[in-house]
């Protein structure tokens, strides 16, 4: 069974996914710096870039937002199905031109957000495409029968472009058993939607947000509630009352799963969910058995070591391996929900010398991502015994959302042992008794390096005061980092 807590602030929106006891998912929306995801504007294209096949469309933010040729909508396939080359960017936009885009990708480090000119908006049971007109169905809803079924009553539904209606439609995982009333009216919100964005697009300058998606409080009724949800609880009794109401008019089957929860303690004490937070943010995740796993997160991709620890349980050493790397499956599964990380990720599970063994621990790890609502492709175990997949990225992870490079080791995850730092002012004196002639040296640094200097490395000091002919003077200080010093010419 399923909890979701949500924990209010004017500042910050909080919601944790709770199975069984465990947190399995952590979302976190800044009033600051609001997701841009699902945002429609009114873009103007300020360079065509034919080399990469893709634009810069200004959209009103700080940097310009990317737009490629695979996203530009065109009437036809745009060579999609193979038959036909795909027209060229510089024949379908020109630089000037008015586009109404919206955003797929948030901007994420230094890239600008990914937008694409084919519009949909979601709704409960729907996501409406109105510049196509085919109806799609969930590939979660696994009936042929019932997919077909689906299909022919949204064609009545949706009616024809002559009378009206048009427009193509994807059925949502929940409309499985919705009933025609129920989808007729969230067929009229969309259009009605649509239609007030159309009519602001043909009024409105170039970077105007058109249409916002919902906040994080509204997706959680919307995306992340359902049969298997038992509560959610919200600590703040004015969003409670607006959530009802929103949820009155759009998700009628959630909303008797609301709470307001009243209880002294913040409502993410009573999973720990804090404590939780901070364990996401740690590169080593400790697994029940004793194994462990070490996750780094960079630029091009993240990785994932799993081992053994001090588990030694099994009978013998294989059934050891096979059994932390089974745990390790679901503990990663887990972990790359709980952190939000995408993009290419590398599983190195620890070396199984036996084919069922991988064939197995392939299954489970296949089997707890099938959990996850984003969507993702996992190979299988390549020559070097790594597991290789991709996790799609559309926001940033919950490491780049709350935390910042380390502003003493800048990033690198490590700093210059004292004993490094010595040498480096060492040379760097050796260098200056070069170039200039003072009465005396005085060396500025922190009490770790000058301790080391008094200590350990005294004789070199003094031979070299002595090589320079020059008295060199310590001063400990505590600066911001162990790396920093200065030299003071006296």
């Amino acid at each position: 069974m399923q909890d979701i807590l949500i924990n209010w602030a004017p500042q910050e929106t909080r919601v944790a996914v709770v199975e069984n006891g465990a947190v399995q998912e952590l979302h976190v929306e800044r009033t600051l710096e609001r997701g841009l995801v699902g945002n429609i504007y009114a873009g103007r294209v300020a360079r065509v870039l034919p080399g990469m096949q893709s634009a810069f469309i200004d959209i009103g933010l700080e940097r310009a937002a990317f737009l490629h040729v695979a996203d530009v909508h065109t009437n036809g396939a745009n060579g999609r199905d193979g038959t036909a080359p795909p027209t060229p960017i510089e024949r379908l936009v020109f630089e000037g031109q008015t586009l109404t885009v919206q955003v797929i990708k948030d901007p994420i480090g230094t890239k600008g957000a990914r937008l694409s000119t084919q519009i949909s908006i979601a709704g409960r049971l729907l996501v409406f495409l109105p510049q196509d007109d085919h109806i799609g169905i969930s590939q979660k809803i696994g009936s042929p029968e019932l997919r077909e079924q689906l299909r022919a009553r949204m064609a009545v539904l949706v009616g024809k472009p002559e009378e009206g209606g048009g427009g193509g439609f994807i059925l949502r995982t929940n409309a499985e058993e919705a009933s025609d009333e129920e989808l007729a009216d969230d067929i009229a919100y969309l259009r009605k939607t649509w239609g007030a964005i159309r009519e602001r697009s043909f009024k409105s300058p170039a970077g105007t947000l058109l249409h916002q998606d919902l906040s994080l409080t509204e997706r959680v009724l919307r995306d992340l509630a359902h049969d298997d949800t038992q509560a959610i609880r919200i600590d703040s009794k004015m969003q409670y009352d607006a959530l009802k109401a929103f949820g009155d008019l759009f998700t009628p089957t959630s909303v008797s799963k609301l709470e307001h929860y009243k209880g002294e303690r913040p409502v993410f004490d009573l999973y720990n969910i804090d404590e939780e937070i901070t364990r996401a943010l740690a590169r080593r995740v400790d697994l029940k058995s004793g194994g462990y796993l070490i996750i780094d997160q960079t630029e091009a991709l993240t990785t994932v070591d799993v081992n053994t620890g001090g588990y030694v349980g099994a009978r013998n050493f294989d059934d050891t391996i096979f059994k932390t790397n089974l745990e390790a499956a679901g503990a990663i599964a887990r972990q790359l929900r709980l952190r939000n990380l995408g993009g290419i990720i590398i599983v190195d599970f620890i070396d199984m010398s036996r084919d069922d063994h991988q064939n197995s621990v392939l299954a489970e790890f296949r089997k707890q991502l099938s959990r996850d609502r984003t969507k993702i492709t996992v190979s299988g175990f390549t020559q070097l015994g790594l597991v290789e997949m991709t996790r799609k990225r559309t926001r940033e992870s919950l490491a780049h959302m709350l935390c910042e490079p380390c502003p003493t080791c800048e990033g690198k995850g490590q700093v210059k042992t004292p004993r490094s730092v010595c040498y480096d002012i060492l040379r760097e004196i050796l260098r200056e008794a070069r170039q200039f002639n003072p009465k005396e040296f005085r060396i500025i640094a922190a009490p770790s390096v000058v301790e080391m200097l008094l200590d350990e490395e005294s004789q070199h000091l003094a031979g070299l005061s002595d090589f320079i002919g020059k008295p060199i003077s310590l001063q400990a200080e505590a600066t911001g980092s162990p790396e920093a010093y200065d030299i003071v010419l006296m």
